[in-house]
């Protein structure tokens, strides 16, 4: 049975501490040990081919292009495929809001609004309550997919995942013991991170930290601005780069209707509406200039995503927002969670849920486009001050102290709308849990890398398209 955390808090905290300690009846800590596929699995290209249906027909080969670079780009686009399997297993039924795709390149280090770095989950296009063991197991996973790619060993594949799951278990379980409110303001800035990890870190960790947190501070709305956008007889506006940026311009001469433009605009309008007061009036002193459609990731091409270039006082006063479409979570047939009446209202109050500390201009609206369809986006800012893991760069050493920040950073994100307590108690001190899911890893891994063949033998086929850049 599950119990929402909202029920749990009526509870004291040894009554919690034994309802996690009783989720061991239903579901074994050694019950997550390994994955076996379950007769008449879904086919996992079939499981693709239906997200495509709903995306731009000439974005999908696109898509298919980046899954099939490697098994683990293939993994960060298969968050549908994994979720039906986890669906399968045995549930702990203890509830987080769940990120949905807690890879490890959804962590990074993002700006607060006080202009401070931090350490936290940035990706939530599929976030939704759920058990919060599926989380820890696509970001294990993640671990070994990203080490086989580097070459390592199995025992440094082993040594990632050891080092991810048990900064979890240690950090949700500190949480446990920690008052409401001091677990709702815990942040992972770059203090904690180097007190954390001061002594794990060797002289080669330090330097590229250093590194990654100055990369971080650079990466702000203005170097995005110099880079997207050049100066032409109207003014700056952004600059073609397609098929991943194509300006509304251009799309407009191809299809010879201005009607999307009024389109886009009213994305701005109705999506102040979501904002709080202040929030809003601050969005009130930029004006839209430009327009252009972009690809991102690699889970989300094909979905409609736009760049909005807004300016303020004059050309060097610019806000450039992401406006990217939301559609149904690939957790909701698998969850039995209530429907949202708006799929960007679901990421954006996920989100805000999660994180530590979300973006000022983060809103949401629906629009009916040309086709007379009503689609969901959510709004927020492009580059602030975001730093980027580049786990193909990373030497065993390295990638498991980044598996401890994960961990860590992931568990304090479930304490916020989750247990602690009842989640540590379901733990427990020992490292039982952690020893399971390094057998899990491997086993969903083996599986990630037939899938992907699957698809790879789909392209070879001809059943899909596959373009490469």
């Amino acid at each position: 049975m599950t119990l929402p955390s909202t029920s749990l808090a009526a509870l004291s905290p040894a009554e919690r501490a034994a309802y996690g300690r009783r989720a061991r009846k239903h579901a074994p800590r050694s019950c997550h040990g390994r994955f076996d596929s379950v007769p008449r699995r879904p086919d996992p290209v079939e499981v693709l081919e239906r997200q495509s249906e709903l995306r731009l027909p000439e974005l999908v080969p696109l898509r298919y292009g980046r899954m099939l670079e490697t098994p683990f780009r293939f993994y960060r686009g298969a968050a549908a495929v994994m979720a039906g399997d986890l669906a399968a297993l045995p549930s702990t039924g203890l509830t987080v809001q769940l990120c949905g795709d807690a890879h490890l390149l959804n962590f990074r280090l993002l700006a607060s609004p006080e202009r401070h770095l931090v350490f936290d989950i940035n990706d939530f296009d599929e976030t939704l309550p759920g058990p919060f063991e599926w989380d820890v197991k696509r970001l294990a996973t993640s671990f070994v997919t990203a080490a086989r790619a580097n070459g390592f060993s199995v025992k440094d594949q082993n040594r990632a995942v050891r080092a991810c799951l048990a900064a979890y278990r240690e950090r949700i379980r500190a949480l446990a013991g920690m008052r409401t409110l001091d677990v709702w303001y815990a942040q992972d800035d770059t203090d904690r991170l180097r007190e954390v990890l001061s002594s794990s870190w060797d002289r080669e960790a330090r330097r590229r930290s250093r590194r990654a947190t100055a990369r971080a501070r650079s990466r702000t709305h203005l170097e995005a601005y110099a880079k997207l956008t050049g100066v032409t007889a109207e003014g700056r506006r952004i600059v073609p780069d397609p098929p991943l940026v194509t300006p509304l311009r251009d799309l407009r001469a191809a299809s010879a209707d201005g009607r999307q433009e009024e389109e886009l605009r009213h994305i701005v309008d109705q999506y102040a509406r979501s904002m709080s007061s202040e929030r809003r009036f601050l969005l009130g002193r930029y004006r839209l200039v430009d327009v252009a459609r972009k690809v991102v990731g690699v889970g989300s091409v094909g979905t409609r995503c736009w760049v909005l270039l807004l300016l303020g006082r004059d050309d060097n006063d610019p806000l450039l927002l992401q406006a990217k479409e939301a559609q149904e979570s690939v957790l909701a047939p698998h969850t039995g969670a209530e429907p949202y009446d708006n799929q960007g209202r679901r990421v954006v109050e996920g989100q805000r849920l999660i994180q530590t500390t979300s973006d000022i201009f983060l809103g949401w609206t629906h629009v009916v486009g040309l086709d007379g369809l009503g689609r969901d986006f959510y709004v927020r800012q492009l580059w602030d001050w975001k730093g980027i893991a580049r786990p193909d760069t990373m030497d065993p050493g390295l990638l498991a102290t980044f598996g401890r920040l994960c961990g860590a950073s992931l568990a304090r994100a479930h304490a916020r709308s989750g247990d602690p307590v009842a989640i540590g108690a379901y733990l427990g001190g020992g490292d039982n849990f952690d020893r399971a899911l390094v057998g899990f890893a491997q086993s969903y891994a083996d599986q990630n890398e037939r899938d992907f063949e699957a698809l790879a033998a789909a392209a070879r086929s001809g059943r899909v398209a596959v373009e490469l850049l």
